[in-house]
């Protein structure tokens, strides 16, 4: 066989790791799952094993073969997978969670293509010649985010080589019922070249992998590689349904069976090396201890909201300011992407944040397809990469389709690698109603936004200048979203403040504004954010008129994190609370901090909640009035509550 012996050593050690995980597994020894790559061995050899180190791979779950390829590093592989702190990922990650020295690799099918796109535009952006591989496998082929990403690469010529291992099983399912037309014309449809090959001729498949990673370096272009192969184990542990038949018929054509049988000699003294090996690893790794809890988890510290700073009136509209933030950064820093549907200038968006922006800086403003997942994928890499994205979902009511980028890939990146990398990705999106946009173009979601962990989730108002709020998340090392309410933009700051009230913000990374009365203390406190902020302000001295009460108005702008300490010492002189939301009051944030009070307050209180009603919002005006709170809705339900 003329292939070199020290790739069969390669490709073999691999497979005796594989079989060891196995084998380990079996004996009670390994936490979770493990996929194993027994049977395509030569694909990570082909891809992995000769990508230059500046390069990076995202991988799969399916993912040692490739980590081992590229890193060398079989030590930390074992350790990871035995949940030892020694570990690439502090044994957090397991068997589908690998990061080292440009490797990442994540289980969620798809995703991980936008991820390695955004990845690859930051090396495209740094000019410095380096090219990514993202392997997926041929049930990957079923998932939007794929194709998606495949049509943004072509488009902004994005140096990513996809490499889809097809082994002809999605999990259990053969490919004959899941998968229509070919595989290669998927990457042909949109322009990316296609190459083909197999893992049962390992030199001719290592000379066509170089060929097409050469083809990305030197055109700074895409492409794919469709790379037959077949796993001769199950999908995971046991789970296969497969006939003996078929599995010996593979077993046949596999190069490692066929070398064994040609060259007992050389085999067996390769095998009983690494089998050595990794044994000696092994028993020092079984006497190492795990990642403790305070070295993994954190708890977050509230904010002190013990300075404060009259609040003024700034006569520019709330979106002029937000794009003024964004010109001066653009200026001032290479490294701050915009990216969004329909951004480019004279149009620069729907709501004109990007006005201007794509002038200045063509290289930094991304108008994309409509592909939310692949925007917040895209934006993802970049973050990884050391780059400062703002993704923007337009509308609030589409980061639906964002959301697997945001809760399994943005969150989990920072923990699951054991805080080796940050991903500082910020995504911003306009919610809320009162436009008359109907039941797909109003919703207020932030309910679902605020619980995903190690997210910020901040809501810009009217109060103070935005980039207030967007400069401290400049210095974040974790993910943000932020919330804008669409009847905000217009507006100017603080515009017609009630002479009978003081208006304070803060002076913490995301402030929080205090409204109170200037002659007497507040009988009741008010808890509203973002867009119904305004709205409640609006209404202070009808409240005491039509109410007969003296309200003071607490506004957050992180609302993924309540200020209880601050809100619980203002109730306890009031004893009476009421919070004002748009979005519809079942586990909300009115929920969450009704219940964080009840934890830290030991005298009583009286809370009344108002929020939209528990359905679509509707497009005609009279019912929509009806359904968020209206002015007349808060007023009737305040004087039935406290009178």
């Amino acid at each position: 066989m003329a292939i070199n012996h020290k790739i069969i050593k390669q490709a073999l050690t691999i497979r005796r790791v594989e079989e060891k995980f196995l084998d380990l597994f079996s004996q009670g020894k390994l936490n979770g799952t493990v996929h194993t790559c027994v049977g395509q061995e030569f694909s990570a050899m082909a891809f992995a094993a000769q990508l230059e180190k500046r390069d990076f791979i995202f991988s799969n779950h399916r993912c040692h073969g490739h980590y081992m390829a590229f890193t060398d590093d079989v030590r930390g592989l074992l350790a990871e997978l035995l949940g030892k702190a020694s570990g690439t990922s502090g044994g957090i990650g397991s068997s589908q969670h690998l990061c080292r020295s440009n490797f990442y690799s994540n289980g969620i099918q798809g995703g991980i293509v936008p991820v390695a796109a955004g990845y690859a535009l930051g090396n495209k952006l740094n000019k410095n010649g380096a090219i990514g591989v993202v392997f997926i496998g041929d049930g990957t082929l079923g998932e939007g985010a794929l194709y998606e990403t495949m049509n943004i690469i072509s488009k902004w010529e994005i140096p990513l080589l996809i490499v889809c291992e097809n082994n002809f099983y999605a999990q259990s399912t053969p490919q004959s019922v899941n998968l229509a037309g070919s595989i290669t014309a998927r990457a042909e449809a949109f322009g990316i070249k296609a190459y083909k090959g197999d893992t049962w001729n390992p030199e001719l498949l290592l000379s066509q992998a170089q060929e097409a990673m050469d083809y990305v370096r030197t055109e700074t272009k895409p492409a794919f590689f469709h790379c037959d192969t077949y796993r001769l184990n199950a999908h995971s542990k046991g789970d296969d349904d497969r006939s003996a038949e078929e599995i010996n018929e593979y077993k046949a054509k596999d190069f490692l069976i066929k070398f064994e049988q040609e060259e007992p000699e050389y085999f067996n003294r390769f095998k009983e090396k690494i089998d050595e090996d990794i044994d000696r690893m092994l028993a020092t790794i079984f006497e190492e201890g795990d990642t403790k809890l305070e070295d993994y988890y954190t708890p977050h510290t509230n904010q002190k909201t013990e300075d404060w700073t009259n609040l003024e009136t700034i006569n520019k509209r709330q979106v002029e300011l937000m794009n003024t933030f964004f010109k001066q950064q653009f200026e001032q820093s290479d490294k701050v992407i915009f990216i969004g549907e329909d951004c480019l200038s004279p149009y620069g968006g729907a709501f004109k944040v990007a006005k201007d922006l794509s002038f200045m800086k063509p290289n930094q403003l991304y108008s994309t397809p409509i592909s939310e997942s692949a925007i917040m994928g895209i934006s993802n890499g970049l973050a990884l990469n050391g780059f400062k994205p703002f993704a923007e979902i337009m509308f609030g009511d589409f980061i639906t389709l964002a959301f697997d980028q945001i809760v399994n890939h943005a969150s989990k990146f920072h923990h699951m690698f054991n805080k080796q990398i940050d991903c500082p990705v910020v995504v911003r999106t306009p919610m809320g109603g009162r436009r008359g946009y109907g039941p797909t173009h109003s919703q207020t979601l932030d309910k679902f936004l605020i619980g995903i962990d190690h997210v910020k989730t901040v809501a810009i108002n009217t109060f103070f200048n935005p980039a207030i709020i967007f400069e401290s998340i400049l210095q974040e090392k974790q993910p943000v979203i932020v919330l804008e309410n669409k009847t905000d933009y217009g507006k100017k700051i603080l515009t017609n403040p009630s002479k009978a009230f003081t208006y304070k913000r803060s002076n913490d990374a995301y402030p929080i504004v205090h409204i109170k009365p200037i002659v007497s203390e507040p009988d009741v406190t008010i808890v509203a954010y973002g867009g119904m902020a305004d709205y409640v302000s609006a209404m202070l001295e009808e409240l005491f008129k039509e109410c007969d009460i003296k309200p003071e108005v607490i506004i957050p702008s992180l609302i993924s994190e309540i200020p209880v300490e601050f809100i619980a010492k203002q109730l306890s002189s009031t004893k009476k609370l009421i919070v004002i939301e748009e979005g519809s009051s079942y586990s909300s944030y009115s929920s969450e901090l009704i219940a964080s009070l009840s934890e830290v307050m030991n005298e009583s209180f009286k809370v009344k909640r108002i929020a939209g009603l528990p359905v679509p919002i509707p497009s005609v005006k009279s019912l929509e009035d009806q359904v968020l709170p209206s002015k007349d809705r808060i007023i009737n339900e305040i004087k039935s509550t406290f009178n």
